[in-house]
């Protein structure tokens, strides 16, 4: 079976993408095995079509040099020589035939051949007799004895060189190639290649790196010419251009950022196309997962390292056994086969045809696997002259103004190293993609395209508080036209990773609310003079405390701050709260948090806050003993603190005004008469609790003007209750009370009273005498008849009374003159119940109503 060069050459196939990964002793014994190879395949062609040997008997035995016997398969001398005259040039011999009887044709062509044969007697035959030994071998016993001889003397490495040739040069082929193919590198080959490709071709590696030479000749060109008139620029090599450096003097105890200036490029290098910046954000990405991949271990390190070992230990096996060898390539060769009962002799003498060119071949394939060696050898000593497993961008780092492309390790650094041997200006355009600060401008100056002053404006809305607000959502950085929205009162910045307040940040005057969820932001010095001083409400939510800005405890104009996530106990020293006494005006503070005690130093605000809201997330409030000294609170706001009673803290807080202790487990509030000693409390929160009864000491509480006792399990309300002279607004809905007291009619600074969800199957009259009731809630109860009587609260303007009995309602409902449509929750055909002209009176007031609002 023969190998064609094309079938072969298949094996050294390896992707032209590959090329990058080869330094040259890998490409220079590429060639050298496809030398090999190629004289291999010769080798193999010629041993097959022309490989034999020739074999002559030999007579140095005493028995046989007199010559055998002759036998059937020996003739007389003379009739060989007649035989041997006889035969013509192509091998037919002549036999004289008997002429008798044949056609006059025949017999002319006999005669012609005769005349052929007499001249070839006379030509040999009488010639001197030849000279030489005689054998009185048959033709057919010269292929029989050349077949053995064949197997017998010839050398086994003079009949097989060829094979081992090619087996030797594949195997050495396979190694070379096999950290290509193997599964577990070639994943991670393809990938780094695939990316290396596209960070080489990608128009950002030009553009950062055109940037770069220009800051670099700009700062040349002013050195050179030293002119004073123009301010010098200073370089932005090693440092961060789009992130802020941090200033070596501190500021009121914290480290601020101050951006260094550039050197101004042309605008033409500030455009990329969004497709392209696209595509280099995706690439910054892919370069930071594949590092994390591949970096974590050295296995292609290894297993180069592995083949390289193996193939130089082929070399010194192939060289060694070889050269052993080389001798016993002979031409000529004594062979004495066990055939001597078939021809007579015992001894041949034979010769190779091949020896010469198999042993030039031989000389030629050790000289090529000498080189080869060579080059394994050098492979090997670069392997192990330096490590390989760490790579430094330090030379890429002074030649450009990403000083912060870090330096990489194991496999990573390994491919790197191999790319350094083809065209180390991959490595440096690869390393733009390895630098936050090339990330982060890229990031910059694909914001800033896309999102316009134009763009923005129209995100501007206004909220509840008829405020200008904008709300930016997932972006990748701050756009520099949010600046110049100088009307803007409201900024919520949300999941946006890089958060910069540059100087421009002075131009937005109306700023007074910030909110930062999730959002670790820098701040220029500049920029936080004017924050410090004209900022009046923040909101901070963030997973870890080391995310709030260190600034955030500086800001000495804010009244209220949001801090939202974990603060933990463990936390509690990282907070921060023993700097907030420099927030000499902060009049709120809110926790949303997870907190097990209150802090200690939060009495440092003690003086001037006065309202603090504690947002518990279910995890049970212990210790409370620093709630004591916070004695200028008016509002404090204790929820889901898993609070079982109300906690005796409270009742020192002598100015309180508001108390909401919602969402816990409270039970009983028999401590409810401590209240006496707080004379301002006129809000008291103690819904979602447990709560199953009000105490009669309630009444004692004079100042109360609202109470929400809803979500809890009451059955019934004390008399005690409706003795509250100031009480405005009661909401008791959803428990489970059947019977509203007459004494609710004492209440006759009642405005709002909320009992949905209840079970009450009658109103008392006596409800109706509040008159200053503007909200009344009675849906989802058992009530049958709704009394005349409610024409008589002429202020009403909200009236619930969907998920009862009713059948009907009053035609005096009309009297209530402020009660509209959309105040009226009641089912559909409750409403017809009503008289036409109750019906158009109600409608036709929010008609009129909504119209004038128009």
């Amino acid at each position: 079976m023969m190998f064609t060069l094309t079938e072969v050459a298949s094996l050294n196939d390896i992707q032209p993408t590959y090329r990058i990964l080869k330094p040259w002793w890998d490409v220079f014994m590429d060639y050298l095995g496809l030398v090999m190879l190629m004289l291999a395949i010769f080798a193999m062609t010629m041993q097959i079509t022309k490989d034999q040997v020739a074999c002559l008997p030999c007579l140095e035995d005493p028995d046989e040099a007199s010559g055998p016997q002759p036998n059937s398969f020996t003739q007389q001398p003379a009739q060989a020589a007649a035989s041997t005259a006889a035969t013509g040039a192509h091998g037919v011999t002549s036999i004289p035939y008997v002429t008798k009887d044949l056609p006059d044709e025949a017999v002319h062509e006999i005669h012609v051949t005769h005349q052929q044969t007499a001249m070839v007697k006379e030509k040999y035959v009488n010639q001197p007799p030849p000279t030489g030994i005689k054998t009185n071998l048959d033709y057919q016993q010269y292929i029989f004895v050349n077949q053995i001889c064949y197997h017998v003397a010839l050398p086994w490495y003079s009949k097989y060189f060829p094979y081992l040739t090619l087996i030797h040069t594949l195997v050495l082929m396979v190694s070379s190639n096999f950290w290509f193919k193997y599964p577990k590198t070639s994943s991670k080959i393809e990938h780094f290649v695939s990316i290396l490709g596209r960070c080489f071709e990608s128009p950002w590696t030009t553009k950062a790196l055109s940037e770069t030479a220009c800051e670099d000749s700009e700062e040349n060109k002013q050195r050179l010419t030293g002119t004073s008139s123009v301010p010098k620029q200073v370089s932005s090599e090693g440092k961060d251009e789009s992130t802020s450096v941090t200033s070596s003097t501190p500021m009121l105890g914290v480290k601020f950022s101050a951006d260094k200036p550039i050197a101004e490029v042309p605008s033409s290098m500030t455009i990329l196309d969004k497709k392209d910046g696209e595509q280099a954000k995706a690439l910054f990405e892919k370069v930071r997962k594949f590092r994390a991949h591949v970096e974590d271990s050295d296995f292609i390190y290894k297993l180069y390292v592995a083949q390289t070992i193996v193939k130089t230990v082929k070399f010194i096996l192939i060289l060694s056994y070889t050269s052993t060898f080389m001798a016993k390539i002979n031409f000529k060769h004594k062979c004495e086969p066990d055939i001597k009962q078939l021809t007579g002799y015992k001894m041949f003498f034979c010769t190779h045809n091949m020896a010469f060119m198999l042993n030039k071949l031989l000389i030629s394939y050790m000289a090529l696997i000498l080189i080869y060696g060579m080059a394994c050898l050098y492979s090997l000593f670069w392997v192990f002259r330096r490590p390989l497993k760490e790579y430094s961008f330090e030379k890429v780092r002074e030649e450009s103004s990403f000083s912060d492309i870090p330096d990489v390790k194991n496999d990573f650094a390994f491919l790197l190293h191999m790319v350094d041997q083809y065209d180390q200006l991959y490595s440096k355009r690869f390393g733009v993609f390895l630098s936050e600060v090339s990330e982060n401008k890229l990031r910059e100056i694909s914001l800033n395209h896309e999102w316009t002053f134009e763009k923005l404006r129209q995100l501007v809305t206004r909220n509840a508080q008829d405020q200008q607000e904008l709300h930016l959502f997932m972006l990748s950085g701050l756009p520099n036209a949010v600046f110049d929205l100088t009307d803007l009162e409201v900024l919520k910045l949300e999941l946006i990773p890089e958060v910069r307040f540059s100087a421009k940040v002075s131009q937005m005057t109306s700023l007074q609310e910030l909110h930062l969820c999730h959002c670790p932001a820098k701040v220029e010095q500049t920029g936080f003079a004017f924050l410090r001083d004209h900022l009046r409400c923040l909101h901070v939510k963030f997973t870890d405390v080391a995310e709030i800005p260190a600034w955030v405890y500086l800001l000495r104009s804010l009244r209220e701050l949001n801090l939202i996530g974990n603060l933990s106990s463990e936390n509690n020293k990282m907070i921060g709260l023993e700097s907030m006494r420099d927030l000499r005006h902060l009049k709120t503070l809110c926790l949303k948090s997870n907190l097990s005690k209150m802090p200690t130093n939060i009495t440092e605000l003690s003086p001037h806050l006065i309202k603090l809201v504690v947002h518990n997330d279910g995890t049970k409030l212990m210790v409370m003993n620093s709630l004591k000294k916070m004695t200028s609170l008016i509002e404090l706001e204790l929820h889901s603190c898993e609070l079982e009673r109300i906690p005796h803290a409270m009742f020192s807080l002598t100015n309180l005004q508001e108390l909401d202790l919602k969402s816990n487990n409270i039970r009983t509030i028999e401590e409810i008469i401590s209240f006496l000693h707080i004379k301002r409390l006129t809000c008291l929160k103690l819904w979602h609790n447990k709560i199953i009864t009000i105490p009669s000491s309630i009444g004692q509480v004079k100042s109360l003007e609202s109470l929400h006792l809803s979500h809890n399990k009451l059955e019934s309300l004390p008399p005690a209750l409706f003795t509250l002279p100031k009480l405005r607004h009661l909401d008791v809905g959803h428990n489970s009370i059947t019977v509203l007291p007459p004494d609710v009619g004492l209440l006759h600074n009642l405005q709002h009273l909320a009992i949905n969800s209840n079970k009450l199957e009658v109103l008392p009259k006596p409800l109706f005498r509040c008159t200053k009731l503007k909200v009344l809630c009675l849906g989802q109860n058992a009530l049958t008849v709704l009394p005349e009587t409610v024409g008589q609260l002429v202020q009403l303007t909200q009236l619930e009374l969907r998920g009862n009995c009713l059948d009907r309602l009053p035609a005096l409902l009309g009297n209530c003159r402020l009660l509209r449509k959309s105040g009226l929750v009641v089912e559909d055909h409750l409403f017809d119940t009503l008289p036409v002209e109750v019906k158009e009176n109600i409608s036709r007031e929010t008609n009129v109503s909504f119209t004038s609002g128009l």
